[in-house]
Parts: structure tokens; sequence; C-alpha cells
């Protein structure tokens, strides 16, 4: 190793023990011995009508962004067995769709009505259907126009879940709200 090779070495070693050294001081930081200076302000009124300093600007969500946010989280309404009746613990999903169509009257969904595979062809049918038009009423009552949204029904033909058990059959039994 020649000569000019050690030296980044023995720099490094030097800024080591510096560093160490300096860690093994024995300064009592708890107590405060500077004086602290206080200096009044220029004018006290002058500060409470200063514009802020910050460049962000502030974000407001409008009703409309909000109920749409809301909305969106959750459009699926779960059934019992051959019932048509919105359980109650999806109220809130009915709410939220319907206050972001009551607030944006040119928002078109449909409410697409679905079956678990137990039961004919034709009853699955209208049980989805009834199960959408039940959606699209409880929507309506709560300010939707009559027009926004379209039920339609599609049986069993469209399972969420493809097994055979109850787990499966009890996510098959909805109604799905989908933008037009």
């Amino acid at each position: 190793m020649t000569r000019f090779h050690r030296l980044p070495l023995v720099s490094a070693l030097s800024a080591a023990a510096v560093l160490l050294a300096a860690c093994g001081t024995t300064t009592d930081l708890s107590e405060n011995k500077a004086p602290v200076e206080t200096r009044p302000t220029a004018d006290a009124n002058a500060n409470a009508n200063a514009t802020p300093q910050s460049k962000v600007a502030t974000v407001e969500l409008s009703a409309r962004d909000a109920a749409a946010a809301a909305a969106a989280k959750a459009r699926t309404v779960y059934f019992d067995f051959d019932s048509y009746v919105a359980k109650d613990e999806y109220k809130p999903v009915i709410d939220a769709n319907a206050k972001f169509l009551t607030l944006d009257k040119s928002v078109r969904l449909t409410a697409e009505g679905h079956t678990d595979e137990r039961g004919g062809r034709e009853y699955n049918l209208a049980l989805g259907q009834k199960r959408a038009e039940a959606v699209v009423k409880a929507l309506q009552v709560m300010g939707a126009a009559a027009g926004q949204v379209e039920p339609v029904s599609f049986g069993k033909e469209r399972p969420a879940d493809p097994g055979h058990d109850e787990a499966a059959w009890s996510k098959n039994r909805r109604v799905e709200l989908k933008d037009k």
C-alpha cells in the first residue's frame, strides 16, 4: 500500500476518534443556564391581520364529492334467503348512494339483482327483480329521482362466489349498484 492510499484511511480513523471523544463529554444538559431573550413583536395587531405564509391551498370537499366518496366505497346490498327485504346492516349503503343521487341528478345507476343457485331459473329471475326494485324504491324514498336507477335481474346467472355452500350463497344474494 502506498503512502497516498493510506491517507483516506488515516483521515477516517482520526475523524472517528474525534467523534468518539465528543460523545464522552460530561456536560450536564439538564440545567438550562443560558439566558433566554424574549422580544416583543413590532405590532401586535399586525400579526392578527397577516396573511398566512404557506402557499398550500386548503381543499374542502363539496357535499357532492363527499357523498360520491361514501357511495363509491359500498355499492352492494345483501339479502336473506328467499327474501327481498334489505338487511338492516346495509341501510347505510342505501343512504350513502341516495345522498349521492340527490346531490347530482345527472348520475344514472343500474340496480342488478342476484340470487343464489337454489330454485328454478324463472323464480330466481323474479326474486332478483324484486330485490333490485326494493333497492330502487328505498333510494327513491331517500330522494333519488324516478329515472336515476334502473332495476335489472340476473337471477342466479352471475354468482359472486361459485361455491355450493351457505357462505357462497350468502354472497350471491345481493343487489349491486353500478354506473350506467
